[in-house]
């Protein structure tokens, strides 16, 4: 889960405000498969947050380069219920029995939630910072390409393609799942703890942001409010 960093704005972002952006975005996806997985009583897979340099070459990574700290970029690795064969190929098969199928669906559609909430959570981020409405017609599964999730849909769109058959089909779930994606994001609780994420990224100094750190601060942000099995009786992806 790599933001992309190919910005199609006409005036370049400023680096800090790009920064604080990846970290919002990675926060997102981090806080999304932690918090969403757990709630969908989905097997816990391990993740965790690493830092490194710009490798690509565009013109806006070319001038990030070039600016203090430019080697600053956080990714997500990890974090992905579905690692071998598509939907599709097992339930032709026939080796999985209708519930199992019905659970790696589950899983399916959880990756796609995921995916979804780190340009979700930079959108929202970006909205509040400059004061702009921040409500699902305004940001669209399109706009996220401005959010740093180009990336993201191309993933997204391989995990739909492998799921369901029909076009038409595929855009009714993007839509469904975008909106739990967004409902999540916009959840209080769950905005104060990716903010509280997001904030422990940009003071962090280590390579790695190992997947119980990530987990101890989000429940750190989470014990001021309800417990989390109330908060989970409230909410649902």
């Amino acid at each position: 889960m790599k933001r992309n960093y190919q910005i199609d704005e006409p005036i370049p972002l400023k680096h800090r405000q790009l920064v604080q952006q990846t970290a919002f975005h990675e926060a997102g996806h981090a806080a999304a498969i932690y918090l969403c997985n757990r709630q969908k009583n989905l097997p816990p897979v391990y993740f965790q947050i690493t830092f490194g340099g710009l490798c690509a070459s565009t013109p806006e990574t070319d001038r990030l380069k070039k600016l203090p700290h430019s080697n600053w970029v956080a990714t997500v690795e990890g974090g992905n219920l579905i690692h071998s064969l598509p939907l599709s190929v097992i339930e032709s098969s026939g080796y999985f029995s209708d519930h199992e199928s019905h659970a790696y669906q589950l899983a399916y559609e959880a990756d796609i939630i995921n995916l979804l909430a780190g340009p979700l959570a930079e959108a929202k981020y970006v909205a509040e910072r400059d004061n702009e409405t921040f409500n699902p017609r305004l940001v669209n599964v399109e706009a996220l390409r401005y959010y740093g999730g180009t990336s993201d849909l191309e993933k997204v769109d391989e995990y739909l393609e492998a799921l369901i058959a029909t076009q038409d089909k595929r855009s009714k779930k993007l839509n469904e799942l975008f909106l739990a994606a967004f409902r999540f994001v916009e959840d209080p609780s769950h905005w104060y703890a990716i903010n509280r994420l997001a904030h422990h990224i940009l003071e962090n100094d280590n390579e790695i942001i190992g997947c119980e750190e990530i987990i101890e601060v989000i429940d750190n942000a989470l014990l001021p409010s309800l417990t989390y099995d109330r908060l989970s009786a409230n909410f649902r992806c």
